[in-house]
């Protein structure tokens, strides 16, 4: 039977040592790439320890959870779930992973910062053979794979495989339907009807925008209005550091420029430097602001809880890029006991009919056949993430280019909001950070 129980990383970090659930020995017996997931091996009485920061009643919540079901009756295993937070795995994978309390498979972050860190350190195992083994290459397209193999540098795109997306996520404007039609404002189809409809909310009194800039969502609008000046060229110069970036130049000052000039109207609250991702979330469940933008993992919550409501989503307008890629990656912790478990683990999460429940739940599949989706809520996310496929659009994250990025972006962006730098010291602030890690990989 599946245990459950919720990580403390924060007492991991103090004490520098706890306890997990008994594991077993180390050997975790031959995977087998087709059929039941031990084939003809018997697992009984041996524990994989599977880590993911997914809440329950999400879209990868509900897959992960039936994908554990399958294992554990065609394995004789036992798994044993490890409940996680973003933030917190983010500070503290490579302490842990490298430590006898790591998991032997866990959801992690890909992308050069994160990933990629992990790979080049040697903190998660490579996963060529597996790959082989299984054929997860075949599955996933080539824009989401780009996330699973890093150089020996630890840069995406290339090199080997070190982990397996196990959905797609892309970022997307959500907004509320009703507010919207009592204010007389068509859903927007350009910047500049954006820009309108901010602007007539604002005047009523409304802040438009609900965000945070403690995290992530305000990061990834000023890298989606940079993008909607870029093209591919800019985007693998930023992420795969193939020519230098001009920081200066048109996309980012325009990015950067029109993020100053929408805080100062009124258009995203100056509080937000102190609100998490969560508190956004939050105050457009409640309804206290037209739109949000950002990512596709808030969809399933979003149906889930808004319910004074309807709910609109809609591809941030005029732009071939966008923030998304493949999602989190199953890694497994150079320290795993049960690799060969983790393996098999992986390859159930992998099949259609956790992939085509994933879908179904109101996430991105990567490997279902879609055409068996029957949600209608389910099915107008997947059209909107194939518009964005179509078009070769996926640009990636804004804080992936270095390990320390992540808080570089928010804290510059946060003096930005509060009028600590101007557009172009902001600018600055960030090239300096960027080129003091990136300029060692060109």
């Amino acid at each position: 039977m599946m245990k459950s129980r919720t990580w403390a990383f924060a007492a991991f970090a103090a004490a520098g040592a706890l306890t997990l659930a008994a594991c077993s020995s180390d050997d975790g017996g031959s995977a087998t790439p087709s059929g039941s997931a031990g084939g003809d091996a018997d697992y009984s009485g041996q524990t994989l320890n599977v880590m993911h920061y997914e809440g329950a009643d999400s879209a990868m919540g509900i897959a992960w959870n039936k994908a554990i079901e399958i294992f554990e009756e065609e394995t004789g295993a036992t798994v044993n779930l490890e409940e996680t937070a973003f933030e917190d795995l983010r500070t503290s994978a490579e302490q842990l992973f490298d430590s006898s309390d790591a998991p032997d498979v866990s959801e992690y972050n890909k992308g050069n910062a994160t990933a990629g860190q992990l790979a080049s350190i040697g903190v998660i195992q490579n996963l060529d053979d597996a790959y082989e083994q299984y054929g997860w290459g075949d599955k996933l397209a080539d824009s989401v794979a780009t996330t699973a193999n890093y150089s020996d540098d630890g840069v995406m795109g290339s090199g080997s495989y070190y982990g397996v997306p196990n959905y797609g996520e892309f970022v997307f404007l959500y907004y509320n339907q009703d507010m919207f039609d009592e204010a007389g404002i068509a859903v927007p189809t350009s910047v500049e009807e954006i820009e309108a409809a901010a602007q007539q909310f604002a005047d009523a009194g409304i802040t438009p925008f609900a965000e945070s800039a403690q995290e992530y969502p305000l990061g990834q609008l000023w890298y989606q209005l940079t993008l909607s000046q870029a093209d591919r060229s800019f985007v693998d110069a930023y992420q795969l550091y193939t020519e230098p970036v001009d920081w200066q130049g048109e996309p980012i000052s325009y990015g950067t420029t029109t993020l100053s000039d929408w805080i100062d109207k009124g258009y995203i609250s100056k509080d937000v430097t102190g609100m998490t991702a969560e508190d956004a979330g939050l105050d457009f469940i409640a309804g206290k602001n037209p739109m949000f933008y950002s990512g596709s993992w808030w969809y399933g919550r979003f149906l889930d809880d808004i319910s004074d409501f309807n709910l609109g989503i809609t591809n941030w307008p005029a732009t071939e890029l966008t923030p998304g890629s493949g999602g989190n990656m199953w890694v497994v912790p150079v320290e795993s006991k049960q690799p060969e478990l983790a393996k098999m683990f992986i390859d159930i999460t992998m099949r259609p009919e956790i992939q085509n429940l994933l879908g179904e739940s109101g996430g991105l599949p990567v490997a279902a056949n879609t055409d068996e989706i029957t949600d209608e809520d389910a099915k107008a996310l997947i059209e909107l993430f194939d518009e964005v496929n179509d078009r070769d659009g996926l640009a990636f994250y804004p804080d992936w280019p270095t390990p320390s990025f992540y808080g570089d972006l928010n804290g510059v962006l946060q003096g930005l909001v509060n009028g600590d730098f101007t557009p172009e010291q902001a600018q600055t602030e960030l090239e300096g950070y960027y080129e003091d890690y990136v300029a060692d990989l060109r």
